[in-house]
């Protein structure tokens, strides 16, 4: 039953992959309660990133909001950095402000460093030329730790930190400001979202195809067994289905050790996947990777692989 479970689950995954596209856009805002003295951090930052790629940026130091994508530098005009480097500045601001109110609030010592950050943005479903929204998100963290966040279908916040409690009053005694919030994810979100696809239409669209590597290597626990090793890496659009199979049978995830999806330098993604076995088992296993980009799904078998030292 397991295994039958295992195997409609990777089907599933890998027909969704085909017929609906998922895209999203969120922005997040990164506030430190002092200046930290070290390359590369800024006490305040604030980034856009589209499909998971960095698509804008904004530091204390330079304070400009500056395209992180040719196409954005190419296809939308001076005002729109203008505009968006005002908006950063205020935000900057009130970030600088409202940090110092917590600390106080949790009468906390301004020696110590703390962090407050915000996400927002939304994520939509594709199929064909219709684009549907999916999930709106606006979410607040201080110091790691989830703070308070927007209940898009109750239109109010929510929280279980007693010190957000009067920022939950504050905000929800404003019903136009909930309003705000709500029509922002909902549509203009997903406009902007549409829009910058568009303009990013060659670099977004077409996607990178993965390439596939296997590999075995002696395992570090027990010599007497094998580590086998599949990597995808390359693709875009993130979304991507890895398997490792036994006899044509996809194993769960239980059965095996994953990375999940990470990001490379170059905007693309990768993800591997590994198990152990005994070596004279190395033959029945293969890697299977399914991806929008591909025509045909790429199945790699250990069979003939080296066992690397």
């Amino acid at each position: 039953v397991v295994t039958c479970v295992t195997e409609i689950s990777f089907l599933l995954r890998i027909l969704f992959l085909f017929i609906a596209e998922k895209h999203s856009m969120y922005y997040i805002y990164t506030a430190l309660s002092k200046p930290v003295d070290l390359p590369g951090i800024y006490q305040f930052t604030a980034m856009g990133l589209l499909d998971d790629i960095q698509i804008d940026y904004y530091n204390s130091e330079e304070q400009k909001k500056i395209p992180k994508q040719t196409w954005m530098k190419e296809k939308i005009q001076e005002d729109y950095w203008e505009k968006g480097t005002r908006s950063r500045k205020s935000k900057e601001q009130w970030f600088n402000v409202n940090i110092d109110i917590l600390m106080k609030r949790m009468r906390q010592n301004e020696s110590d460093l703390h962090v407050l950050q915000w996400r927002h943005g939304c994520e939509v479903e594709q199929q064909g030329h219709e684009v549907k929204f999916s999930k709106g998100i606006s979410e607040y963290a201080y110091d790691g730790e989830d703070f308070l966040s927007f209940d898009i279908k109750e239109s109010q916040w929510v929280t279980s930190v007693d010190a957000a409690l009067p920022t939950k009053r504050k905000w929800d005694n404003v019903p136009i400001l909930n309003q705000y919030t709500k029509g922002y994810l909902e549509k203009e979100c997903v406009d902007w979202l549409n829009k910058f696809r568009e303009y990013g239409d060659k670099e977004l669209r077409h996607g990178s195809s993965p390439t596939v590597h296997v590999f075995a290597k002696r395992s570090i626990k027990d010599k007497s067994k094998l580590k086998l090793t599949c990597v995808a890496t390359g693709f875009y659009p993130r979304d991507v289905t890895l398997g490792i199979r036994k006899s044509h049978t996809f194993l769960s995830e239980d059965e095996t050790e994953s990375t999940g999806i990470r990001p490379n330098h170059d905007g693309t993604f990768q993800q591997r996947k590994s198990l152990e076995t005994q070596e004279d088992e190395k033959a029945e296993y293969d890697c299977f990777v399914s991806h929008r980009t591909l025509k045909e799904t790429i199945i790699i078998t250990w069979g003939y692989s080296p066992v690397m030292i």
